[in-house]
C-alpha cells in the first residue's frame, strides 16, 4: 500500500510525539501494569495509525519506537525502530479505525475498578452526573472474544456504534476507550476508571439512584457543546472602536 503525501510524514511525526507521550498518562493515573495497555492515534485524513510496540516497557518508549500501521494494521516498512512487533492488540485497533471514522484515538487499559466490572460482564449504571457528561448514559459491556485477531475490534464497534458512550468493558478482558484523537481517547479512559471505582464504592453503601434520562440528555448535551473555553470570537469589521 502506498504512503500518501502532503506533509504526511509531518503528520506522521507529530502523532508519534503526542502517543509516546500519553503512554505517561496511562502510568500516572494508574490505569496500566507492566506493559499491560497501549495507546494509538490515527494519521489525520488516512487511515493509517501508529500503535505501541508488544512488550515494551512505557519508560521505554520513543516516539520513534511506535509502530506505524497501514488501514489494515500491517507494518508499514522502514517505519519500525529495530524492527519491533506492533501490539497483539493492533488487529483490533485497525477494525475500530475502519469501521468507525469519526474515531481518531483508540485506548486499551486493565485499570483496575473498570476490569472488575468487565470481570464480572457488568454494565456501568449511570448514577454520577459525571457519567452522563462525559459518556452520555451508561457503560455498556462487549462480548467476550479472543485476542490476536480483529474479534475485539469487531465486538468494540458492534457495541458502540449507535452508542453515545466512548468507552466499552470487554467482558472478562478490559476497557477499551475511543476519542477524536488519542488525547480525547485518553481523557476517556481517565473518567472510565474514576467513575467505575465510584459507582462501585456507591454500590457498597446501597443501591445508588439512578439520573432520569432526560437530565442525561441534558447534561450530555451541555458538557459537549457548552463546557469550558469556547474559541474567541472574530472580530467584525462594523466600524465601532
Amino acid at each position: 500500500m502506498s504512503i500518501p503525501g502532503n506533509g504526511f510524514e509531518q503528520a506522521v511525526a507529530r502523532v508519534r510525539a503526542e502517543v509516546a507521550a500519553l503512554h505517561g498518562e496511562l502510568v500516572r493515573y494508574g490505569l496500566v501494569a507492566w506493559t499491560a495497555g497501549n495507546v494509538s492515534g490515527r494519521i489525520p485524513g488516512t487511515g493509517y495509525f501508529v500503535i505501541k510496540p508488544s512488550g515494551v516497557g512505557y519508560a521505554d518508549l520513543s516516539p520513534e519506537s511506535l509502530i506505524l500501521c497501514d488501514p489494515d494494521g500491517g507494518p508499514v516498512a522502514g517505519s519500525q525502530d529495530a524492527g519491533l512487533s506492533p501490539s497483539s492488540d493492533t488487529a483490533a485497533h485497525a477494525y475500530v479505525y475502519r469501521n468507525m471514522p469519526g474515531t481518531g484515538g483508540v485506548v486499551h487499559t486493565h485499570s483496575p475498578y473498570a476490569t472488575a466490572w468487565a470481570a464480572r460482564g457488568e454494565t456501568i449504571p449511570c448514577v454520577l452526573t459525571a457519567m452522563a457528561d462525559e459518556f452520555g448514559g451508561e457503560i455498556p459491556v462487549g462480548p467476550f472474544a479472543i485476542i490476536g485477531d480483529d474479534s475485539i475490534g469487531r465486538g468494540i464497534v458492534s457495541t458502540l456504534q449507535g452508542h453515545r458512550s466512548r468507552a466499552v468493558l470487554m467482558r472478562n478482558h478490559g476497557p477499551f476507550t475511543i476519542g477524536r484523537d488519542a488525547r480525547d481517547a485518553v481523557k476517556a479512559a481517565v473518567m472510565l476508571e474514576d467513575v467505575a471505582r465510584t459507582v462501585h464504592f456507591a454500590h457498597q453503601l446501597g443501591e445508588p439512584l439512578p439520573i432520569e434520562p432526560a437530565h442525561i440528555d441534558a447534561l450530555f448535551e451541555r458538557y459537549q457543546n457548552v463546557y469550558g473555553q469556547q474559541p474567541a470570537a472574530t472580530p467584525s469589521n462594523s466600524g465601532v472602536h
